[in-house]
């Protein structure tokens, strides 16, 4: 086996930093500790396949390999040609480096740094530097030069099964940290009134059903040395729990969403769980049996349409829950307090904002609503 990772770091965007922590702690893994951009964890390889297999919230996972001070161009190529590269990499699988660095270091050419880095494991290693292998990841901090390796090669958003994708969408990991920060943990119903390509619906019944987001897909750290199959094909065939008796609702007035959304379920392999229909927010019931969670990413101006038009829909929906949906918790994510204000509905102080599409989200949640 390779040396073990000196740190384990799951990224995040920021703003959802104690949401994955909560779920990272929940799931067992220790020294979690929550940092800008991400949450640190401990453990060894073994910890860092399971991250990648299990965790939802997490974007990547980044496993520290080493480290070096280096205090010109000359010291860090010298050092980066000693580093013992093939601990981690593979001289077969090409290599791309990545370089950040600040005014704190005397090494703040992000380039040079790179190029030196590059040169090192070409030489040294045999590798070949480029994309489509394994991506190091070189930050240089008040002449600190830490190294990392990304365990994930593409985004853990993309679990492998969503093809079809709305105008707007709700990445994976996003719609998942989201449904934590409701209270959501897999044993109630969840309906989004405006579902678009189903993501809360289908990460929700993933949740209740215990299927791994990483089961359907390729890592980067299957093309690290010595990579263990054996113990990973193990772990990836550890069994999941039986169907839950919940059921999952999403509707949208668009029918193309929902039909792309209920081809993203039966590819999860959870159409069963699910039911989407066409509905515009006014007309919303509640499914049959106990009250769950409504969850909803709803348009905003700025990214789909002028926002002046989007109050009458939010008042609409507001409308629709406030008169039918007693008991159940609502969770909405928008841009703007205005807009969630048209709702009336007895939100709390809403959570931090969070980047996403180029602007910065807030979750308004409720607790259960008064009986109309």
């Amino acid at each position: 086996m390779t040396p073990e990772p000196t740190g384990i770091f799951l990224v995040c965007p920021p703003g959802l930093e104690p949401v994955l922590a909560d779920e990272a702690s929940e799931a067992g893994f220790d020294g979690v500790a929550v940092v800008p951009g991400g949450v640190t964890i401990r453990g060894g390889w073994a910890e860092v396949w399971r991250a990648n297999l299990t965790l939802r919230g997490a974007v990547r996972v980044l496993a520290g390999i080493g480290a070096f001070r280096a205090f010109h161009l000359a010291q860090l190529d010298k050092r980066a040609r000693k580093f013992p590269w093939a601990d981690t990499l593979r001289p077969d699988i090409p290599v791309a480096v990545e370089v950040a660095t600040n005014r704190k270091s005397k090494i703040y050419h992000a380039g040079a740094a790179q190029q030196r880095i590059e040169t090192a494991i070409a030489e040294e290693l045999g590798a070949p530097i480029g994309p489509g292998g394994v991506t190091v990841r070189a930050r240089i901090d008040d002449n600190l030069v830490e190294l990392s390796v990304d365990t994930s090669g593409k985004s853990l958003h993309k679990r492998g099964h969503k093809v079809a994708v709305g105008k707007a969408p709700m990445r994976e990991t996003m719609a998942a940290m989201f449904l934590r920060a409701c209270g959501y943990r897999g044993a109630e119903p969840v309906l989004d009134p405006m579902c678009g390509s189903g993501s809360f619906v289908i990460e929700a019944a993933e949740i209740a059903a215990g299927l791994r987001p990483g089961r359907g897909r390729l890592f980067a750290f299957e093309r690290l040395a010595r990579f263990d199959v054996d113990t990973w094909t193990a772990m990836r065939e550890q069994g999941v729990r039986p169907q839950p008796d919940l059921a999952f609702y999403g509707s949208d007035r668009d029918a193309g969403a929902f039909a792309a959304a209920r081809a993203n379920a039966e590819r999860a392999g959870i159409g069963e769980l699910v039911s989407f229909r066409k509905a515009a927010v006014s007309e919303i019931e509640p499914p049959p049996g106990a009250p769950g969670l409504v969850i909803a990413n709803p348009p905003y101006g700025g990214r789909i349409g002028d926002r002046k038009a989007l109050y009458p829909l939010y008042a609409a929906l507001g409308r629709s829950l406030r008169t039918r949906f007693g008991g159940w918790r609502v969770g909405i994510v928008t841009t703007e307090a205005g807009l969630a204000g048209a709702m009336e509905l007895p939100f709390a102080p809403p959570g931090p904002p969070v980047p996403h599409g180029g602007l910065k989200v807030r979750l308004w949640q409720t607790g259960p609503l008064p009986a109309s």
